[in-house]
């Protein structure tokens, strides 16, 4: 079986150096997954670069054909091959930031996102997706959420449209959940939510959902995403005029104590 056309170059170099190993240590599939506890199919669904290897595959692989940590060392960078080809680039930038400035519109934003939510929206996209792309999906926006507890650490801001709130996205009970996942991290001392009110019919937020972010370095950028589409904004004209924009939307939402007093009785009415 040919690799995937879509694959990355480093999909493609850990899959033929885990192949030559493997064979190296006259291994068949079946037998490298017995030992790593895999079947014998996600062995060659990773050899032929149609999946990415989770860290967890990875570390046990290269401890069963003791490959001295060769293999191991590509976990970081497979890690952004889990992600769509429009995500990529702002992902290494998320994972890095100094802070993240996100106003949402439709759905939570996906650090917020509790996994039973991810899947539901995840699993709305249509044309429909595979039951393995979506699994690689929600477990790639899952691994985002170490931003919340890096060190050093983000300071991230999130303004919600209480509209986002109300819409049930899968079953009630996961609503409630995802409700009170976002007050817990609205107790963070690093992390702010503010929820803008359906009543407040005009704003500076209407042409929609933005991202900004502070790179290590202290650059100012954009991230915009619409239709499975993105752009990240460098210059500081551009970048000045979304700053100023966010500013205002949150001078516009509710305060931070409101916010959290909406989000708990929009949660008891679930």
């Amino acid at each position: 079986m040919g690799q995937s056309a879509g694959s990355s170059g480093t999909a493609r170099y850990f899959a033929e150096l885990l192949r030559t190993f493997r064979k190296s240590r006259g291994l068949t599939q079946a037998q490298l997954g017995e030992l790593v506890h895999v079947s014998d199919s996600y062995v060659s669904a990773v050899e032929t670069c149609e999946r990415i290897p989770s860290p967890e595959f990875i570390a046990a692989a290269d401890e069963a054909l003791e490959a001295g940590g060769l293999l191991a060392i590509a976990t970081e960078h497979l890690a952004h091959d889990r992600y769509p080809a429009y995500f990529k680039d702002f992902a290494k930038l998320e994972a890095e930031a100094m802070s993240i400035s996100s106003y949402s519109t439709h759905v939570l934003h996906g650090l917020l996102q509790i996994e039973e939510y991810a899947r539901a929206v995840i699993s709305s996209e249509f044309p429909p997706l595979d039951e393995e792309e979506i699994n690689r999906l929600v477990d790639a926006r899952g691994a985002r959420k170490g931003l919340f507890v890096r060190k050093p650490t983000a300071l991230l801001s999130f303004v919600i449209e209480e509209s986002v709130l109300r819409r049930q996205v899968g079953e009630r009970d996961m609503m409630y959940a995802q409700c009170e996942h976002l007050l817990s991290c609205a107790s963070m001392r690093n992390v702010t939510i503010q929820v803008m009110p359906l009543a407040r019919g005009n704003h500076a937020g209407l042409d929609g959902p933005m991202t900004l972010i502070e790179t290590p370095g202290h650059k100012q950028l954009v991230y915009l995403e619409v239709q499975g589409n993105s752009q990240i904004l460098a210059p500081a004209d551009e970048v000045a005029r979304f700053s100023q924009r966010y500013a205002m939307i949150r001078t516009q939402a509710l305060g931070l104590e409101e916010s959290v007093a909406l989000i708990k009785e929009l949660a008891s009415q679930l």
